[in-house]
């Protein structure tokens, strides 16, 4: 056991305790960024003017009428930026652009006295457009051959040479769409200055060093000239990891400029708008089985629709690429992807960060070919894991392989599917109008920032003269834990009770060069740096104590008149992580993560409605620091999860009006969310045992984005109700999201036996020749749904 894994006696990780700011949220008197508002003096407020066209130059700006409007006290345009007239890391986001490239993408921005005065001065600004042929659907961009970035591919063995030996090849097309992250806050920054000039910013953001970055080059200032705060975020999901940057970067410009506080939040509306969402995925694929219904070959091309700029799009697709094997071996395989450029908002970061969309397509094959195979899809999943001694595609061995197959055995015990798949059969058998499908699918997904370079953490500990202990860590709270977590890391590393320490917020002139809050790594990577800089400390009080028995509180005094240094400075870089990107081959993630949940669903054959009557998960955290705090992040990811392939979908207009572009749900009343009324009937949740982490702190697991995917589970499972009303055998493409009307259509086409797309059913096609294709194996060409 390692040092950083080894977990003493009497630990205070590993104990279920509540949310460090539980009582604080649910009283109100948490505080978030745009609460600080009422409490600073002469605040301004920004507001866009945000463009009507897709794809448009603009060709005339006047902002002389909104300086008619009473209460309007400046207009930011590109003129006024100082340094560079950029917002993206990429030096493709023009903070104040000359050409506009998606509905709502702001032109400049109006500060006022009221929010109010801004909107009216922004509706007076005057803007002259050119309009410009768009892209909007990802299907217009593909045959249009717009693409952005590099165009990876992920590769072993032979795949021509897999794909002729297979007794079994089929070939289909799997599309899923995007996701809004909906976090409760809305993006928002307020930016001041103090006497010398410097600028402070409070930010909702995931990745406070990078938005201090943007900052500092768009003011241009060096970074030290720029801080940047985050109390916490009401959520963030990943859209606050880059996108938050363009707006603290506005609040700042605007204060530099004004000399006052300059306030800037998007209503819903505005956020929906304007911000990126989850990639939506294309995928079009060729895969070989064995007689025994083993993989042999998987070809496959993924395009992500990135929107109008990068964004974090190119490690979104190489995550994408690096989990489409999911949990399983696949001796063949090829894998190119290729990056979308759309006129949509810039598509970002979303828990899983591609990982879900790769894992799908897998998974997706599995569901439609399992029937055509003649094998349970149970059977057939299980029969493919990884054991132990194999890697995966890019050559990373799979570490713990067994323990997939371990939660796997255990859910099947703990949740008795054998059982609970009778009593369907027998339910499917006896009404006519209703089918109920149980489905059980894996996750094994990879842990740590795949660009290398992020996986470093810093941390500052200060020990008081009285005892009592400052934590400040570079990671941010966005509701998840960490913080709770650190301050149980902490407390197990200098053996003292919880009640004695606090943790302050997170900012970058006390820890700085921090990566962001995302790759599910916070916990690993935060929790090593504070457990270093405990250690420091506690080293150095032990050569006080000199063997003696002494209370903590005398201990640290002691030490104090002694001049010791009574605080430290943490970092944690994680061990053993190499990527060659240009090549996809070397070993980027720390361990994986695994998981396997069975769901049980209900679907009516009128509507395609359906409910999901039970939930049973297995799920590996390692050795827990927070068992509450992981319950609520595998439950809230799995419903997620379900949201996403369900019921969340996002419909840009592609018609040729002037309304083209424009996101048409963009509000709760027309983007269906997850509620209480799509909770499963039954939910069970429990931890992998036995499943402690060398390597990692304490022996912990990282819990973020895995569990969205056990939600996998809800989308076969619907299929197989669904297929449940056609003849046996019959395979149904199901579209992603399910929602009840692809429901009602996979229904359909089961009932028609599968074998013809359903005349009138939405994004059905007929397969078309591809010249560029090579022909598939001639003795079993078949095809698994749509698609060619």
């Amino acid at each position: 056991m390692s040092r950083l894994s080894e977990r003493p006696p009497g630990a205070a990780v590993g104990d279920p305790l509540a949310h460090e700011s539980a009582a604080l949220h649910v009283t109100g008197h948490a505080l978030y960024t745009d609460d600080l508002v009422q409490r600073t003096p002469r605040v301004l407020h920004a507001h866009p003017v945000s463009s009507p066209h897709a794809h448009a130059r603009v060709t005339g700006l006047r902002v002389a009428p909104a300086y008619d409007v009473d209460g309007v006290v400046r207009v930011l345009t590109v003129e006024d930026v100082p340094g560079v007239n950029d917002a993206g890391v990429k030096h493709d986001e023009p903070l104040f652009p000359s050409e506009v490239m998606f509905v709502g993408h702001a032109v400049c921005w109006v500060l006022g006295e009221t929010l109010e005065a801004a909107r009216l001065g922004a509706a007076a600004v005057e803007v002259d457009y050119e309009p410009l042929p768009s892209l909007v659907g990802l299907r217009e961009a593909i045959a249009a051959g717009s693409f952005q970035g590099g165009q990876p591919t992920v590769e072993r063995g032979d795949v021509e040479t897999g794909i002729a030996a297979a007794a079994h090849v089929f070939s289909g097309v799997t599309e899923m769409a995007g996701q809004e992250h909906f976090y409760l806050e809305t993006h928002c920054s307020l930016a001041l200055l103090d006497e010398a000039g410097q600028v402070f910013v409070q930010s909702s953001t995931q990745h406070p060093t990078e938005t201090q970055e943007i900052v500092a080059h768009v003011l241009g200032l060096p970074s030290h000239a720029v801080t940047v705060q985050c109390l916490r975020m009401g959520g963030g999901f990943g859209g606050k990891e880059m996108q938050p940057h363009g707006f603290a970067a506005v609040a700042a410009l605007g204060a530099t400029l004004t000399g006052r506080p300059v306030r800037l939040r998007l209503t819903r509306q505005q956020d929906m708008t304007m911000t990126g969402k989850r990639h939506g995925f294309h995928a079009e694929w060729r895969v070989g089985f064995d007689d025994e219904g083993r993989l042999l070959a998987l070809d496959a091309t993924l395009t992500s629709d990135g929107g109008w700029s990068l964004d974090l799009s190119e490690p979104v697709l190489a995550r994408a690429l690096c989990h489409v094997d999911n949990a399983y071996w696949i001796p063949h395989v090829r894998v190119n992807g290729r990056v979308a450029q759309t006129h949509k908002t810039s598509q970002t970061a979303f828990r899983g960060f591609g990982g879900p969309q790769g894992m799908l397509v897998v998974e997706d094959v599995l569901g439609r070919c399992a029937p055509l195979l003649g094998i349970d899809p149970v059977e057939l999943r299980r029969r493919n894991f990884y054991e132990d001694g194999q890697d995966t595609p890019y050559g990373q061995p799979v570490r713990h392989a067994s323990r997939l197959a371990t939660a796997w055995d255990q859910l099947l015990a703990s949740a008795e599917v054998e059982q609970r798949r009778a009593e369907v059969a027998a339910f499917n058998a006896s009404h006519p109008h209703a089918r109920r499908g149980l489905a059980v699918t894996p996750v094994k997904f990879g842990i740590s920032f795949n660009f290398t370079a992020f996986n470093q953490a810093g941390a500052l500990v200060h020990v008081y003269k009285d005892g009592s202990v400052l934590i400040n860590h570079g990671g941010t709270e966005m509701g998840q834990g960490l913080h709770t977590k650190m301050l149980q890391v902490a407390a197990t590393a200098l053996g003292v009770p919880l009640e004695r320490l606090r943790l302050a917020p997170t900012r970058t002139d006390k820890v700085p060069n921090t990566s962001a809050t995302a790759a599910s790594s916070g916990a690993d990577l935060n929790g090593g740096a504070v457990k270093a800089a405990c250690e420091q400390i506690l080293a150095r009080l032990e050569e006080v104590r000199a063997g003696r028995e002494l209370t903590w509180d005398d201990l640290v005094r002691e030490a104090y008149f002694g001049r010791v240094q009574l605080w430290a400075a943490g970092f944690y870089r994680t061990e053993g992580l190499h990527w060659d990107s240009t090549v996809m081959r070397g070993h980027p993630f720390k361990y994986f993560a695994y998981g396997v949940a069975a769901t049980e669903v209900e679907v009516d054959g009128f509507t395609g409605g359906y409910r999901t009557r039970r939930v049973d998960i297995v799920h590996d955290v390692g050795d827990s620091l927070s068992p509450l705090v992981d319950l609520g992040q595998i439950e809230g990811g799995f419903v997620q999860g379900a949201g996403w392939l369900t019921l969340e979908d996002l419909r840009w207009d592609e018609s040729g009006t002037p309304s083209r572009g424009r996101l048409t749900t963009q509000s709760a009343s027309t983007y269906k969310l997850p509620s209480f009324s799509e909770m499963p009937e039954d939910f069970r949740v429990s931890l992998l045992e036995r499943a402690h982490e060398d390597g990692a702190v304490y022996g912990s697991k990282a819990v973020g984005e895995p569990p969205l995917m056990l939600a996998f589970s809800v989308r076969e499972a619907l299929r197989e109700a669904a297929a449940a009303f056609g003849p046996t055998g019959v395979s149904v493409d199901l579209a992603s999201p399910a929602t009840p009307e692809a429901v009602f259509w996979a229904v359909q086409q089961a009932r028609s036996g599968g074998e013809e797309p359903v005349e009138g059913s939405p994004g059905v096609e007929p397969e078309q020749p591809d010249a560029d294709r090579p022909l598939l194996h001639p003795r079993s060409e078949q095809h698994a749904g749509r698609g060619a």
